[in-house]
């Protein structure tokens, strides 16, 4: 049960029951690349505001923006990969 995270016997007992086995999965990849994903929605957005607001875009913002989808694709694939072998047990 500690394993699983499980606190609460009878739904750790109807879970077996049912499935015959317990699967936790490690999902702190998956928040990381939410928060990654919110923040280079973020970025854009603020672009999009400023270009509509002021008609032009400094090559800094680009840039920025840029670094930001590096760090998101990079966890990204390491995590794809990482479903791949798991889908191939």
């Amino acid at each position: 049960m500690e394993e699983v995270g499980t606190v609460n016997l009878s739904a750790f007992i109807r879970k077996q029951a049912l499935n015959g086995f317990m699967l936790h999965v490690d999902l702190s990849p998956i928040n990381e690349l939410v928060y990654l994903q919110r923040k280079c929605s973020n970025n854009m957005n603020q672009i999009a505001r400023n270009v509509n607001t002021y008609g032009g875009i400094y090559p800094q913002e680009i840039k920025t923006l840029q670094k930001d989808y590096e760090a998101l694709w990079e966890p990204l694939s390491d995590l794809l990969k990482q479903l791949a072998e798991i889908t191939a047990l």
